[in-house]
């Protein structure tokens, strides 16, 4: 068996060894907590520089986002009229641009908008971020990126998407480059954020508010307006579409109107929303509210008599018929045949106080207020007098806007309750909370039957759609040039209500300055224009809002023997 030598450790070695250990660990320590502090004070910087200023003379790395998220704006059916994507914008570290003047010109080859002079003094600044472009198309930031210029980056921000372009510009509105709203629902939508709910239909959720307006609907007014102001060489048209029991609006299009992409668009004053905020005179459509006032008043019937045969004098002033039938005419004649004399001794009849109160209870003497904001103010005779009665009896000397018209005459067709406008979805039931009767049933039952009676054998026979049961008014109003009226610039409207049987929707079209058409044969009134435009309208909306057509409907039902008095 082999010895094997044994050691016995020295303890002067041990004892170096564990020192030797000791400063290891003691080094390894401080190197970890080194690395530490390098971290920490690394970390540190970059949160401070992420909450600097972002000014032209100071700041910090890189600018975040300044844009807000903005709900979905759907219509009354779910179709998006409104979303928010996520658009690149341009910007610049002016520390790392190696040539300001060469990161100018070499961009001005793909943004040929941007103010180089402006660029450039902000790329010799002292600042650390500096926005060039927003809102870049996918191919805009390719091109840019391709360039390969140090100093330049691209952040992600949201921007405003509308699908439907200016289809129902002046209802959804705009928003600035901030993505704050700037009119329409998307102002009142910044205004009201209770506003928004979660939709259902999307995976993510997303926050979504919801209009009234039918996009269909919508989308067939507007062409038929775009059509009208073609074929009758106008200068503008608008319409309407309301519910008349729940005041909803379904549609509403104002032409020209503006690309919401476009926000310079929306500043030309001729494209403003003339339903809203044009204050015209609106002629003979007035007629519909002074029949309604002097039946509801019990002074009359549609078989009372006033005498249309010569022309009205009023000191240096006459009032006269277009079309005179010059004899004594029923309230339905004096309707059917349009009588200025007659419709001024109507509202005579009532008499001066009595006419204006009964204005003022349909809201015409005061601005209508909706989600869009108030309406312009009406134009109303500061002196109230007996002309100023017998002048609005037939639709002069008194402006509105056709918002308050269409309004007006909701409870004129709808059994007599006022009902607010809305842009939003209401109920039946809650539009009864919040209405008031203003005329007695009989009375709009009457009146109702007058505008059908119009149609079928009156000034608005071609706004009929065959087995939709139109009834309306036509208006031919003088506009007023240098103080005086002038023969040559119209504005004609149509007011309608469809179906006669059951009223349910109000249809109102103007047409400003239409113009007489030789090749075929049409003179400039609105019976020859805006009634055709309405009934083209209605023709191609009823299938949409569900009206189901009778074509078994004939006149003589509608003939005078019907007109029954109450």
């Amino acid at each position: 068996m082999a010895l094997r030598e044994t050691h016995n450790p020295d303890p002067a070695e041990i004892r170096a060894a564990r020192a030797y250990h000791t400063r290891c660990r003691t080094r390894f320590r401080l190197a970890c907590l080194g690395f530490a502090a390098a971290f920490v004070l690394i970390g540190g910087r970059l949160v401070s520089l992420g909450f600097a200023e972002t000014g032209a003379g100071r700041g910090g790395a890189y600018d975040i986002s300044t844009t807000i998220h903005r709900p979905d704006i759907l219509d009354r059916n779910g179709q998006m009229l409104a979303t928010d994507i996520r658009g690149a914008t341009l910007f610049a570290d002016p520390k790392r641009v190696l040539d300001a003047d060469e990161v100018v010109e070499r961009l001005a080859t793909v943004l040929p908008n941007i103010n180089k002079a402006t660029l450039r003094k902000k790329l010799l600044g002292d600042g650390r971020f500096v926005r060039i472009a927003r809102e870049l198309a996918p191919r805009q930031q390719q091109q840019v990126h391709d360039l390969g210029l140090p100093g330049l980056g691209f952040i992600q921000e949201y921007r405003r998407f509308y699908p439907v372009g200016a289809t129902a510009s002046h209802v959804v509105g705009l928003v600035d480059v901030d993505n704050r709203g700037l009119a329409g629902i998307e102002k009142f939508i910044d205004n009201n954020p209770q506003l928004t709910m979660m939709n259902p239909q999307t995976d993510s959720g997303s926050e979504t508010v919801a209009v009234s307006l039918d996009i269909g609907v919508q989308h067939v007014l507007r062409e038929e307006l775009r059509n009208a102001m073609k074929l009758y060489e106008a200068k503008a048209a608008s319409g309407i579409v309301m519910n008349v029991h729940t005041g909803e609006v379904l549609a509403l299009a104002s032409l020209p109107d503006f690309d919401p992409h476009n926000r310079k668009q929306a500043l030309d004053k001729e494209r403003i929303n003339r339903i809203g905020f044009g204050v015209y005179e609106m002629g003979s459509v007035f007629k519909t509210f002074t029949v309604a006032g002097i039946l509801d008043s019990g002074l009359a019937n549609v078989n009372s008599v006033y005498d249309a045969t010569s022309p009205i004098y009023f000191g240096r002033f006459s009032i006269s018929d277009f079309h005179g039938k010059r004899r004594p005419l029923t309230v339905t004649e004096a309707f059917i045949y349009s009588s200025n004399i007659a419709s001024a001794k109507m509202a005579l009849h009532m008499g001066v106080p009595a006419h204006q109160a009964f204005l003022k209870k349909l809201g015409f003497l005061d601005p209508v207020t909706t989600e869009l904001g108030p309406s312009a103010a009406p134009i109303v005779p500061k002196h109230w007098k007996k002309l100023n009665t017998m002048t609005i009896a037939f639709g002069h000397g008194l402006s509105v806007t056709p918002l308050q018209l269409a309004t007006a005459t909701l409870p004129v067709v709808n059994g007599g309750l006022a009902v607010p406008p809305t842009f939003l979805p209401r109920t039946r039931e809650e539009a009864a909370a919040v209405s008031k009767r203003v005329l007695k049933p009989e009375t709009s039952a009457a009146v109702v039957k007058l505008m059908r009676d119009n149609v079928l054998r009156g000034s608005g026979k071609r706004a009929d759609a065959e087995g939709y049961r139109v009834g309306g008014k036509t208006g031919t109003a003088e506009k007023v040039v240098n103080g005086r009226y002038a023969r040559h610039a119209l504005l004609n409207s149509f007011l309608s209500v469809f179906p006669t049987d059951d009223p349910q929707y109000v249809v109102l079209v103007t047409l400003d300055e239409p113009q007489r058409v030789e090749a075929t044969n049409f003179n400039s009134t609105a019976g020859v224009n805006a009634a055709p435009t309405v009934g083209k309208v209605v023709a191609r909306i009823a299938p949409i809002l569900g009206v189901p057509p009778k074509l078994d409907e004939t006149a003589s039902r509608f003939d005078a023997k019907r007109s029954a008095t109450y």
